[in-house]
């Protein structure tokens, strides 16, 4: 069944991504307490990929994120859903160690992210397509400097993996920067699997892609999932993309999540046809939608 969390008006400022999200691990940190940078270890810790609790962000009197709390499990894909302005991107770049929360914590695989800054995030990959890799590096020119980053085991072998399994191998010796924008994706996409991550963020992943290649690439993403220990958290505004991907979605709005659920089972749950209708009910009247849920 559909969960919903009520919802308060609050304002939001969105936040651009910061252009260099993968160098941070690597840089010093006052919230840290290793001073040396390590890759991820095999084993997998038992419990939650991400947990997120009573997660919170201040701009002076602005609350852009109110007390949201949530877990990824091993093999799942979680749907972060929301209009713009709902406090997605703000959210994301607390986990990725971007922004200071104002107050809560979140776990990425056992590694608290304020005192165990690098480990945390060492297990993290992401990509979304306005954090472009730099242009003027050739495409294998930035996987390894980024599998440097990581520390990944066997670079070379690893890249090889990554070249084949996004059909990039014939842009290898590619200027990243002269790539159209699918390709761009599609390199982003192996740079955010070369450390083989715990935790995968992925906004609007398959955006400036065709519909065979997308599919593809929905299909890549679920098979990494359901083959590791990984959990990914989607975001996106593809409603039919995401229904036929997320196993579970969360519906952000005005920094509070509002819904939770089945993407599959929830609107029909809400009187809706289809997830899209869901999310542009959330998008415009919120509380109608709380209203609802309630009366069920």
């Amino acid at each position: 069944m559909a969960r919903v969390r009520p919802a308060i008006e609050a304002g939001r400022k969105p936040l651009a991504w910061a252009e260099n999200l993968l160098m941070r691990p690597v840089l010093d940190s006052p919230g840290c307490h290793t001073d040396f940078w390590m890759p991820h270890d095999t084993a997998p810790t038992s419990g939650s990929i991400l947990s997120v609790s009573q997660l919170h962000k201040l701009y002076g009197e602005t609350l852009a994120v109110d007390g949201v709390s949530f877990s990824v499990e091993p093999h799942e894909i979680l749907g972060l859903l929301g209009p713009n302005g709902a406090g997605k991107t703000t959210t994301i770049n607390m986990i990725l160690g971007v922004l200071q929360p104002t107050s809560g914590s979140i776990v990425i695989d056992g590694c608290d992210l304020a005192l165990r800054r690098r480990q945390a995030l060492s297990r993290t990959n992401f990509a979304a397509v306005y954090a472009p890799l730099p242009g003027n590096l050739t495409v294998a020119q930035n996987l390894r400097v980024f599998g440097m980053l990581y520390a990944v085991p066997a670079l070379s072998r690893r890249i090889e993996s990554v070249l084949a399994e996004f059909d990039l191998v014939r842009f290898r010796n590619t200027k990243c920067g002269v790539l159209s924008s699918g390709e761009q994706t599609r390199v982003a996409l192996a740079k955010a699997m070369l450390n083989q991550p715990r935790l995968l963020l992925l906004d609007e992943p398959t955006a400036s892609l065709d519909p065979a290649i997308a599919r593809e690439i929905r299909a890549t993403i679920r098979e990494f999932a359901a083959r590791t220990q990984v959990g990914v958290l989607w975001t996106s505004h593809n409603m039919i993309e995401v229904a036929e991907v997320c196993h579970r979605v969360l519906f952000l709005s005005r920094g509070r999540i509002l819904l939770e659920g089945d993407p599959r089972a929830l609107p029909s749950q809400l009187g809706h046809k289809t997830l899209e209708d869901l999310f542009v009910t959330v998008a415009r009247e919120p509380l109608t939608v709380r209203h609802a849920e309630e009366d069920a």
